[in-house]
């Protein structure tokens, strides 16, 4: 079979889908031939991205409408394939966002619904679908962490924890899990080009940074893509990242706690 085709008869699901770096996820996987499940809250721009990919590619598309931030959201998309007898052989869990106000002004609400977008969410999807892939005996499931778990974030403290929990999530499942053929990647992009920073309301602040640290979405997926299909437990997207990520390993605790201090981009 052609690396093309290598999704064949296979499907992905992909969270967060309607834009960025999830559509550039649909479009990397369409391209290698499966068919995917969009799953975002605007229906209408799932649907805009699902007739995109089946023009292009010729693939099969399935839209879900769901809010992550309730509880009852991921059982619910598994029970609704489960009824379709809709078999999941890809997992990308990339919805997330951040809260840009300080830690104590901002409402636990707005906490706790990040909490269940960004942990409870990727927890539980993995769980139920990374059952079926075990015993299926193929799956490859893309964590969307970030290089932001691998310090401590001014300013965004509760999506680095968020991002760090993903991260250590990843690999501890992809342990479990490789003896199976079911794959497990935390894959921690930098600055990427999408609506993420709008939605934030922080793109001004943004624009002020260099270009040079910035990369597209379309690159990230792409990479992203290659690294679980490999089996790669961890990915750090970018050459200025991975050296990041290398330095700050080495670096002691105070001083990785004073850049942190300074890095405060809200």
């Amino acid at each position: 079979m052609s690396k093309a085709l290598e999704g064949q008869g296979k499907t992905v699901l992909i969270t967060g889908a309607s834009a960025g770096i999830g559509k550039a996820f649909a479009d990397v996987f369409a391209t290698n031939g499966f068919d995917v499940v969009l799953v975002a809250r605007r229906i209408e721009k799932l649907e805009e991205v699902a007739s995109e990919l089946e023009s292009k590619h010729g693939i099969s598309t399935r839209c879900i409408a769901a809010d992550l931030a309730k509880s009852t959201s991921a059982k619910k998309i598994y029970d609704e394939l489960k009824r379709e007898g809709v078999t999941i052989d890809a997992l990308v869990n990339n919805a997330g966002y951040a809260i840009t106000k300080p830690f104590t002004e901002a409402k636990w609400k707005d906490h706790s619904d990040l909490m269940n977008v960004m942990v409870n969410s990727v927890t539980q999807l993995c769980y139920l679908f990374a059952k079926d892939m075990k015993a299926n005996g193929y799956g490859r499931i893309i964590n969307l962490s970030s290089v932001a778990a691998f310090s401590p974030q001014y300013g965004g403290n509760l999506y680095g924890a968020t991002k760090a929990f993903v991260k250590d999530l990843s690999e501890a499942l992809d342990l479990e899990l490789k003896k199976h053929n079911v794959y497990c990647t935390a894959l921690c992009p930098g600055f990427t080009r999408s609506e993420f920073h709008d939605v934030m309301g922080v793109s001004s602040a943004m624009d002020k940074l260099p270009k040079w640290i910035w990369m597209d979405a379309k690159t990230v997926a792409n990479q992203g893509y290659r690294a679980v299909m490999r089996g790669d437990v961890r990915y750090v997207n970018g050459i200025l990242n991975k050296s990041l990520v290398t330095a700050m390993g080495f670096l002691p605790g105070k001083v990785k706690y004073f850049l942190s201090e300074k890095q405060n981009v809200f």
